[in-house]
């Protein structure tokens, strides 16, 4: 028989969606209990990260007077690269530099550090270096969790789960099975310090100002992933990912660290990160089955937030601001159960659900439904496609006696010999099924 709640709600994790889940239940005068694995919220997340504003403006309007910001970002750079150039594109505008400002670079250890004063500050109680070993059940309902530590078993009307990607307690208790290898990506970043002025005259950017770029092509040595390179206010953060079950096929056998030092030393990005010293290596899964992925978020007496519940946007990179936007939603159907009295069986819970349909989350997830199985089942998107665009830039804009409608058929007559004209136009559906 269930004994009687001590909380009325158990938040598993304290990264940006179960902060986002504790704050909003604590603020709205819940008794809530949040419990964190790591030494203190933060202390398991060393890279830099990228915050878009509306997410947290959502759960904390005046977030910007006191959180750990880096730069603002005003301009975004989308590179494909071969093995020695890129080709890309720049997005700079001025409207992106005038508050209140849309994105931010973050370092996620001291902003899952703030987020989490604030969840204190609403009233939560925060129990960390504790794990949670299992959900304790009531027939077959979640009523509490078992920890590994002096706390022993603790009840609450209601458990969120936000402890990660594969969460651990809900394969233990059947909500979902084992994340597979092809829907999970595997990331490693660095952060490299350098002088505040050397980024600045690196990136052409003011004092808090900050850039964002983006990278696909060989650099992920024929996997289906992507790089980056975010500018802090005295450091840069520098990573790659690839698709798990890439790593274990891959016929090159390139190790993840091995990737990123390949990387790092490209022609195009070595002088941007050139004197860097690295202070920081984290290597971190995160999801990217996309939709199809998505498993059963919510239950009797459960829900699932986060990277827990696979959510994460294959086109725009928006981790941490989609797990926000789950635990507030989570939080936002918690508070209204209580309120009706409906109790927290899954007919109540599934308010939850209807609320992420009714949102970007899983609209976009929704669009972009086929953007993993396409990119994954198609290698040459990151290795034929960037040399034929590289190798046609530079065909077009160098100057060498040829004329130019010459040196334009050379460039259709390479796109044909490397993937013919039935090709072509299959990689043009493709292209079109992931981003319609």
């Amino acid at each position: 028989m269930k004994k009687t709640s001590q909380f009325d709600a158990i938040v598993v994790g304290a990264g940006p969606s179960g902060n986002a889940a504790a704050y909003v239940m604590a603020k709205a005068g819940l008794k809530v209990l949040q419990i964190e694995r790591g030494e203190y919220p933060g202390s398991k997340n060393v890279q830099g990260a990228i915050l878009y504003a509306n997410a947290l403006e959502e759960i904390i309007p005046d977030f910007r007077d006191d959180a750990p910001l880096e730069r603002h970002i005003i301009e975004q750079r989308m590179w494909m690269l071969d093995d020695t150039s890129f080709v890309g594109t720049h997005v700079r505008s001025d409207d992106y530099n005038k508050p209140p400002y849309n994105r931010y670079t973050i370092i996620r250890a001291q902003f899952d550090k703030w987020f989490s004063s604030k969840v204190r500050e609403a009233g939560a109680l925060l129990i960390c270096e504790t794990t949670v070993n299992h959900l304790i059940m009531d027939g077959d309902q979640v009523v509490g969790v078992q920890c590994d530590r002096e706390q022993g078993d603790v009840y609450a009307d209601v458990v969120i789960l936000a402890d990660g990607v594969n969460s651990t307690l809900a394969r233990k208790a059947g909500f979902h099975g084992e994340i597979k290898a092809g829907n999970v990506a595997l990331a490693v970043k660095e952060i490299l310090f350098m002088p505040e002025e050397t980024i600045r005259q690196r990136f052409n950017v003011g004092e808090e100002e900050g850039v964002v770029i983006e990278m696909v092509g060989r650099i992920t040595d024929g996997m289906m992933g992507t790089g980056f390179l975010y500018t802090n206010k005295e450091s840069l953060t520098i990573g790659v990912g690839c698709m798990l079950g890439d790593f274990k096929k891959n016929p090159n056998r390139t190790s993840p660290y091995v990737l990123l030092e390949q990387m790092k030393r490209h022609p195009s990005i070595a002088p941007l990160i050139d004197g860097g010293e690295m202070k920081e290596y984290c290597a971190h899964l995160i999801p990217e089955g996309g939709f199809h992925a998505i498993p059963q978020v919510y239950g009797n007496g459960w829900m699932i937030v986060g990277d827990s519940g696979g959510f994460v946007n294959a086109a725009h990179r928006e981790g941490s601001n989609l797990a926000m936007t789950t635990g507030r939603l989570a939080a936002e159907t918690v508070i209204a159960a209580k309120a009706a009295g409906a109790g927290y069986r899954a007919g109540a819970l599934k308010a939850y659900k209807a609320a992420l349909d009714d949102s970007f989350v899983m609209k976009d997830l929704h669009k972009y439904r086929d953007m993993p199985g396409v990119l994954h089942d198609n290698p040459q998107f990151f290795t034929t496609w960037p040399d034929l665009v590289a190798h046609a830039a530079r065909t077009m804009i160098t100057v060498d006696g040829v004329d130019k409608k010459s040196k334009e058929r050379e460039v259709i007559a390479s796109f044909r010999r490397s993937r013919s004209l039935t090709g072509l136009v299959g990689d043009a559906y493709k292209l079109w099924r992931a981003f319609r």
